[in-house]
């Protein structure tokens, strides 16, 4: 799962939103964003707010759902649900919300599955709150030792696993609630608890954020169609030990023939392939971000910088924090020992996101295609490994890539990390 901005160390700053802008974002936010609901909408000064209102102001139309016919469906939390299907029982919980995709809940949710109690428990398995986690020292990057190391080694290849049985139930047709079933068998079949399961609450054992969800989406009754893109976020607990991964597929033929679905899906592979080979004793944290938006920027997309890569380890969400936009001032270098994710996310629309009624799914706020992949990586004597590494019979890969609509060459095809 990644990791929130808002609640990092005040040394992480914030890019300004103006397009044209390179400077670090202050404590100036857009208040009509504010109103209805947009995350992470800062800029550096008033005179540049000014400067970009106009363009800013598209977002406020998009996100509150503005008709051709101007009328504005207020963004908000609905009071009633819609009546279930007759003959499934499915219904929309939030019929009222102003969607900003095609993407819409289905419930209702199946219930918890449950974890047995042989299986050892992280803190939060009962409560929903992750105790220890909030009494960190958010200064303070833990050093692992080889026996650490030796134990992310194995939760991360048991983690790989999970991914791989999850992703080779893919096609058009299943609903994420069945995801979310296999992912939970797995993760139980392997001793092991999924990490995501009452993690602040969330309801279920992966996340599943289709299309133009951002981040946390909930598995619920919708069934894939081909033509969805989907990223499949696995987060799994083994003896004291975390491990986290995702990574976005294509659903059906339909979707890798969509152009804009590949190259939203194959330039966030590469991105998380390019900061990956920058890992290495000494690199500042600050570097990987510069690398991750030059590339996405290359290529047209852009990324979400609300969310951004974390420590793990005995703990799911330590520090550091890993910024994945350019002119971040992180602070820290890569020592041997650390254990961190990158986990770049791209949208070829705006970057900016609205979160849904439920609190946890999060969406781009134009409803354009977004996509993410992860990998926890262990830092090295001289270099990187890569704990949850693609191996040659990992569903999923790269495709080709197609051309930029003013005929720019591109790399032909991503290479699997």
């Amino acid at each position: 799962m990644a990791d929130n901005a808002t609640e990092l160390s005040s040394t992480a700053k914030r890019k300004c939103l103006g397009p044209e802008c390179d400077n670090d974002a202050g404590n100036l936010q857009c208040p009509s964003c504010l109103k209805i609901g947009i995350k992470d909408s800062f800029f550096c000064s008033q005179d540049c707010f000014k400067i970009n209102w106009k363009q800013h102001a598209t977002l406020h139309k998009t996100a509150q759902g503005k008709t051709q016919e101007g009328i504005i469906r207020k963004l908000m939390t609905p009071r009633v649900v819609s009546e279930p299907n007759p003959i499934s029982g499915a219904y929309n919980p939030f019929p009222a919300y102003s969607y900003t995709g095609s993407v819409r809940p289905v419930y209702p949710l199946s219930a918890r599955r449950a974890v047995p109690t042989s299986i050892r428990h992280p803190d939060w398995a009962e409560t929903g709150t992750p105790k220890g986690e909030k009494r960190l020292n958010r200064a303070k990057i833990d050093i692992l030792d080889a026996k650490g190391q030796d134990a992310m080694r194995k939760v991360c290849k048991l983690a790989r696993e999970v991914l791989d049985i999850t992703a080779a139930a893919l096609e058009p047709g299943i609903t994420t609630d069945y995801l979310d079933k296999v992912c939970h068998s797995a993760c139980i079949e392997r001793n092991s608890y999924p990490s995501p399961l009452n993690y602040n609450h969330f309801p279920k054992s992966l996340c599943t954020s289709p299309n133009e969800v951002v981040c946390h989406g909930i598995p619920d009754q919708r069934i894939l169609l081909d033509g969805d893109i989907l990223n499949l976020d696995i987060s799994l607990y083994h003896d004291g030990h975390h491990a986290d991964l995702n990574e976005t597929y294509y659903i059906g033929d339909r979707a890798k023939a969509d152009p804009d679905s590949v190259r939203v899906i194959e330039t966030t592979r590469q991105c998380l392939e390019k900061a990956i080979e920058l890992v290495k004793p000494g690199c500042p944290f600050r570097n990987f971000g510069k690398a991750i938006e030059n590339h996405a920027k290359s290529r047209k997309c852009s990324v979400v910088t609300t969310w951004g890569g974390h420590g793990i380890n005995t703990e799911f969400h330590p520090p550091p924090w890993i910024p994945h936009y350019a002119k971040n001032k992180a602070v820290g270098v890569c020592k041997p020992g650390m254990t961190f994710t990158i986990e770049p996310i791209l949208t070829i629309g705006k970057p900016q996101e609205v979160c849904w009624p439920d609190n946890w799914t999060n969406t781009t706020v134009d409803g354009k295609r977004t996509a993410q992949f992860q990998y926890t990586l262990l830092v090295t004597e001289t270099g990187v490994e890569v704990l949850t590494a693609a191996n040659e019979n990992s569903p999923g890969g790269p495709v080709p890539m197609p051309a930029l609509s003013d005929g720019t060459a591109t790399d032909n095809v991503a290479s699997k990390t």
